[in-house]
């Protein structure tokens, strides 16, 4: 490690370890202002950021929003999620690139600060930070309608409240026991998925007793491998790309861990085959097995791929799965948005009261409004569920390609000042730099385009980008006003 890049590890500004430059590095004047704070102590292992990265790579959306995937696109919806996931992957890898040269609670928050300004900071910490607190929200409704369908009996408010006071509680903890418990979490899906694939497979190769192999007679049929054209491909796409949300926690989570290049270097390096396993892998299984167009792989593509096999329950099988999924979503989510909000305050971006750190070292009050928030949603949609809460639904639709888009961008800034300044390379590397981040970038435009040009997914591109618009403009007044 060269002494022009780090001279010592000391607190950053939003409380994790990082490098500090010595006195020969040139300043980064783009940096945001620094607030001096109490540091987030490390009890996060190597498994738990091992579970986490797992985990996060099965997330409800793909239980839940695969069926309108396959809806739109057919058998295609494979090369979708290869597309998708491909696009995810050099994402990851540019997080995974700044994360790993610079750990951060904010991760790709604080990057853009640097990277574009403190208005891109700003603009990155509280989008993201929305779409973990709505998302919260809607997993908590999700949880407590399965619920409902188990025990009628029991009104779906009080599951509601009861899920949020459990999450908020494990939050409150030591940063360990959540990693616990996501730990346990992320292990139930991932068995889950693994033993879905594993029966997928086995039928799909007429192996299992009772069930003869399909061949490809869903994969051309009923319409062919493109029933609806190049359109539907470029539908299943976006619904592909929003699937994949999720795996940005894991760097959140890394600078609170004993050794967080590490962290998130095996992350970047097992994102690939997470991605082929579980994303590509499951929706080639249920499009072999299910007719496209058939009832089952639009409204439940897993419990109809199971009860194909005759996996006897296969509804109530999968209503566990998709609850496990939401319950670990929300867990994840208040994590993350907690500890987004803690870094945005330490960086002069949220008031200072939210920024205090229990002698155990937690967030109090970042988890407590977040939580907070993710429970006034809830209530929002008990007393106008199709107005204000479709509205935050909207506002936030986007928010994860707005994110992606400054992702990139921050990582070519910053590389190719790295680069001026003759700093050595950091540990993990973008591949063929600039050329993929470049291609990524039109990646995420082309994926915005297809939004903007179809009327179901138009809204939430204006309504995010109304949002986004605002919170920019903020920054840069912020920022004109701290330079006064």
């Amino acid at each position: 490690m060269s002494h022009r890049t780090v001279s010592m590890l000391a607190p950053s500004p939003d409380g994790t370890a990082r490098a500090t430059p010595d006195a020969s590095a040139a300043p980064d004047s783009s940096a945001a202002p620094a607030r001096p704070a109490t540091a987030l102590p490390r009890g996060l292992k190597q498994r738990h950021l091992s579970m986490i990265a797992l985990g996060g790579a099965v997330g409800a959306g793909l239980f839940v929003g695969s069926g309108v995937g396959i809806r739109a696109a057919g058998p295609a919806i494979v090369v979708a999620y290869v597309l998708a996931g491909g696009l995810v992957l050099l994402v990851m890898r540019m997080l995974a690139e700044m994360s790993a040269a610079d750990p951060a609670t904010g991760s790709f928050s604080v990057h853009a600060a640097k990277a574009l300004g403190p208005w891109a900071g700003l603009t990155a910490g509280w989008l993201y930070w929305s779409l973990l607190v709505v998302s919260v929200a809607a997993e908590a409704i999700g949880a407590a309608d399965i619920m409902t369908g188990l025990l009628p009996g029991i009104p779906g408010w009080t599951w509601m409240a009861l899920f949020m006071a459990a999450f908020t509680g494990s939050n409150l903890a030591a940063v360990r026991r959540f990693g616990d418990l996501e730990f346990w979490f992320a292990g139930l899906k991932v068995t889950a998925i693994c033993v879905f694939l594993l029966l997928g497979a086995l039928a799909v190769a007429g192996l299992l007793p009772g069930t003869a192999a399909p061949g490809t007679a869903h994969l051309t049929g009923h319409g062919g491998f493109l029933p609806h054209g190049f359109h539907g491909l470029a539908l299943g796409l976006v619904a592909a790309v929003f699937a994949y949300g999720g795996l940005e926690t894991v760097t959140i989570a890394a600078a609170e861990s004993a050794d967080p290049v590490r962290a998130v270097g095996r992350a970047a390096r097992t994102v690939v085959w997470r991605i082929c396993l579980f994303y590509i892998g499951s929706m080639a299984v249920i499009v072999t097995l299910l007719p496209w167009d058939s009832e089952s792989a639009r409204t439940g593509p897993y419990s109809g791929a199971l009860e194909r096999i005759g996996v006897p329950g296969a509804g109530r099988v999968m209503d566990a799965v998709v609850l496990v999924a939401l319950l670990s979503a929300m867990n994840a989510n208040i994590y993350g948005s907690s500890r987004m909000l803690y870094s945005l305050v330490h960086r002069g971006d949220a008031p200072r009261a939210l920024g205090r750190v229990t002698p155990g070292g937690v967030p109090r009050n970042a988890v407590l409004a977040s939580a907070a928030f993710g429970f006034a949603a809830v209530v929002l949609n008990a007393v106008w569920p199709g107005t204000v809460f479709r509205f935050l639904l909207d506002a936030v639709g986007a928010t994860i390609l707005i994110v992606w888009f400054l992702i990139g961008l921050s990582q070519l800034r910053l590389r190719r000042r790295r680069v001026r300044r003759g700093d050595p390379q950091p540990p993990v590397r973008m591949w063929l730099f600039p050329h993929l981040t470049r291609l990524a970038l039109l990646g995420i435009g082309a994926v915005l385009v297809v939004m903007a040009l179809e009327p179901d997914s138009r809204t939430q591109l204006v309504c995010t980008g109304a949002w986004a618009a605002l919170l920019i403009v903020c920054g840069l007044v912020r920022g004109r006003g701290k330079a006064r």
